[in-house]
């Protein structure tokens, strides 16, 4: 991503944040076939101190697709994004931007076995359904939830370097930082409230 010191975050803890947020993520990787791309959701290992530690699993065959274990892949945490208008800055200012929190993460994936796969599929289904009124569990149907794991790969990625950016109008006068968030919050065309929300965290009044 392009190098613009406002922008840019060496915060560990923010890119941790990014991805409780956001655990919708892309993996990237380079092979013989070309550059291959593959989206999943991921968890934070929460139990590896001030290491960043991704969770994951994929479906087979992407795991040879991508060539997970053989090299360093690339993951992309893609946060609240949106277009922020001209009109939105003060008279003759004419060129528009596109705020947004992004993270880029390196590692080298480490395959799991048959037992650390299970037993991250079923702290993913946990995590995404605790929230609900009557949770599911894999628990239920510990059987059936086995022989349904041997179609995917369970992946921990030990994340060795990151480049992150919140670009949030840091380089705007307050004045403008308000007209922008308010037109993020409730504007006619392009409303992102989520988009809102960061700027009001990094721009506390």
């Amino acid at each position: 991503m392009r190098h613009t010191p406002h922008f840019v975050s060496s915060d560990a803890d923010e890119v941790r944040r990014l991805i409780r947020e956001n655990p919708w993520a892309t993996l990237v990787a380079t092979t013989d076939a070309g550059i291959v791309a593959s989206h999943y959701p991921v968890l934070l290992d929460e139990t590896v101190g001030d290491a960043i530690v991704l969770l994951t699993h994929v479906g087979r065959p992407d795991e040879r697709s991508l060539g997970l274990g053989e090299g360093e892949i690339m993951v992309i945490v893609q946060g609240p994004h949106g277009y922020v208008s001209p009109g939105w800055y003060p008279e003759g200012q004419i060129v528009p931007t596109w705020n947004h929190v992004t993270a880029h993460l390196w590692g080298v994936p480490e395959l799991l076995d048959d037992d650390e796969n299970l037993r991250v599929l079923g702290d993913l289904v946990d995590h995404f359904e605790h929230v609900m009124p009557e949770p599911r569990s894999l628990q239920l149907d510990l059987e059936g939830s086995r022989r349904l794991a041997r179609g995917t790969v369970g992946v921990r990625l030990r994340v060795t370097r990151f480049d992150a950016r919140l670009k949030l109008s840091q380089n705007k006068s307050p004045e403008v930082v308000d007209r922008i968030v308010s037109e993020l919050e409730s504007g006619e065309h392009y409303a992102q409230p989520a988009l809102a929300r960061e700027m009001r965290r990094v721009h506390p009044r």
